[in-house]
This record gives C-alpha cells, structure tokens and sequence, in this order.
C-alpha cells in the first residue's frame, strides 16, 4: 500500500498511542435529538474490547431477536472504550433494565419515533493518550494540530480501512475483473469497499503532492474540481470558489468510483480518471477530500510525559490519520499495540 502524504512539514516530533481501553476513548455524537416519546427505546451504550457487531450480537441474543432488528449509525473500534447509540423495540425496555455484561454499559434510554440508521451520526469525539512526549514536543504537537484545524486535514481512509490481510486489495481487483468467485455478500461489499477506498487514497496522494511541488501547505484546487456544499449538494462552479473555500462553506472531494456518482472535469478530471473505473456496477460516491478537526484539546502530564488531545471529527474520518499528519509518518495496526509482558 502506498504511503499516506500530508501537507504539514513536521521534524522532530515523536510519539506513540495504543488502541487500548484507556488510552483510546470514542465518543459517538448523534445527528438526532431524541424526542422521548415514541415506539422505539435509544440506548446509550458505553463497550469495551468490543467490536459494534460484537455487541449487537449480545444484545439480540438477550432479547432473542434477529440483529437485523437492532439499529445503530456507525461502527466503532474495537480496541478502545467507545460510546454510541443503538435502538431497539420499546416493548424490551423493562427487560433491559436487568441486563448485564461486563464489557457492556446501558448509560442512558430514552424513547423515540423512529429506529436508528446507518449514518444516524454527526461525528465523533476522541480522547487519546500520546506517551513519550516531552514538554516541548507537546507545545509542537498542539501547534501542528490547531494548524491542521485551520487548513484542513487529507481526508485518507486509515490502516484500520483495509483489514489485516495487506493482500486484500489484490483479491478485490480478481473479484471485479471475475476471476476470483466470491459467494459471501458481507465480503463481496467488504472487498469493493477496499477497491474504492484504494484508489481514493492514491488519488489524494497525488492531490497532496501537486500541493507540495508547488511549496504550498493549503490543499490546491483545480479547475474542474468536484465541491460538497454545507447542505451536502455537490458541484463544479465555472469559477474556481475560492473565497467559499478559505471560509470553508465549499470542501472539494474525491472519487469513490462506481455508477451513478458526479464526475471531475478539466484538469481535475484529467487526475481523477487515473483512479476511475466506470465499470464497476456498485454505487459509486464522492468524499471530502479535507476535514477540519474541532474542538481540540490538549492536556499535558509532565510526569509521565504523556499528552491527551481530544478532538471531534465528522462522521467516516479517522482519528489515526490525524496524529499521522500531526507526527509526518504513517501508522499500523502492529505500532498502535501494546507489547505484551513477559
């Protein structure tokens, strides 16, 4: 897999982060405001070691229902303490006040009036430990965080996209081009996910460095880009917007190839169709090529040269990638695991 290229020039700055309980904390931020009355009961769930389909699973088997009757918005890590929202019938809630699992929390329930779907969410909020970091790398790190907030952060999918097998893009091109059969649904969708996600990444790869080569930091735009709108409609303005750009009311995005998807033009496009395939019969989409992370947070522990940064980022970014940009090196799964102890 190609390397992930950043667009802050960082030297000197070193840490590590471990997706473990304490050192990795998600928070889901939820897109709806719960009215408190309705047919379906939301609950606020704080998991351990659990992966989201883990504790659907747990759940639906408490209840003895299908986990297709369990809705959540979005997947969250397994390695951390995660909090999100799961809806269930209404008619569970008095047998819900007796459940119990140690890596399962009920923080919360309130009633609504309709179910949970899949991108139900706004975002997330993390909380993350960094170590090893003495006081004047933890002045750098909050400096080159609230810069990335400022310019804006490539918007990569992270390691944790591609699964654990490094060949898996490999089976993805076999199983397009129909020389790999693959009968499972969940992995079929999993494997084109990973084609997409693949080109998209080499795509603001290249984005990025045309952004270095010409000595700039802020994510050069090119005639013909592609841009998302506040309320989510895409466009490609005749004029390039830069002024709705630098106040960030337009972000430009990137191509995740499929039928149906609003394509680049002219000098934009001429990049994008190297990273196409017009072919592929899933629906394809556009992602922002730059988020801006908020409400950043940094707390340092001189004593044990630890800093905490917490930040929220929107919905289907990633937190490894932003401390990517903020150290100028990429990560993976083996670096973000504790060692055991002997």
């Amino acid at each position: 897999m190609r390397k992930r290229e950043y667009l802050q020039s960082v030297e000197g700055i070193d840490f590590k982060f471990y997706q473990t309980t304490k050192d990795f904390i998600v928070d889901e931020i939820s897109s709806t405001e719960y009215k408190g009355k309705g047919n379906y009961l939301i609950l606020h769930i704080q998991k351990y070691e659990l992966t989201t389909w883990d504790m659907v699973a747990i759940f639906a088997e408490y209840m003895s229902v299908p986990a297709q009757k369990i809705g959540y918005a979005g997947l969250k890590d397994k390695h951390a303490t995660t909090t999100q929202y799961i809806s269930v019938d209404a008619t569970y809630e008095k047998m819900l006040k007796k459940f119990y699992n140690k890596q399962i929390k009920i923080l919360s329930a309130t009633r609504h009036s309709h179910s949970i779907r899949m991108g139900d969410l706004a975002g997330n909020r993390f909380s993350i430990n960094l170590h090893f970091v003495d006081n004047i790398d933890a002045g750098k790190i909050e400096k080159v965080a609230r810069k990335i907030a400022r310019d804006g952060l490539p918007n990569y999918f992270g390691y944790q996209r591609f699964g654990r097998d490094a060949d898996s893009i490999n089976q993805a091109k076999e199983m397009i081009q129909g020389d790999l059969f693959i009968e499972d649904a969940k992995i079929k969708k999993f494997l084109v996910s990973i084609y997409q996600s693949t080109y998209f990444n080499d795509w603001l790869r290249e984005r990025v460095n045309i952004t270095l080569d010409n000595d700039e930091t802020v994510f050069k735009l090119l005639d013909g880009d592609v841009y998302k709108s506040l309320d989510a409609k895409l466009s490609t303005p005749k004029i390039m917007p830069t002024k709705e750009y630098e106040s960030k009311k337009l972000v430009p995005t990137g191509l995740l190839c499929g039928r149906d998807v609003f394509r680049a033009r002219d000098e934009a496009g001429k990049i994008e169709l190297k990273y196409d395939d017009e072919y592929l019969q899933d629906k394809g989409y556009r992602r922002e090529a730059l988020i801006y992370p908020k409400d950043i947070v940094c707390s340092y522990v001189k004593k044990q040269t630890l800093l905490n940064i917490s930040f929220s980022l929107p919905k289907g970014s990633y937190a490894t990638v932003f401390l990517e940009s903020i150290a100028g090196k990429n990560f993976s799964a083996k670096d973000v695991k504790l060692k055991a102890k002997k």
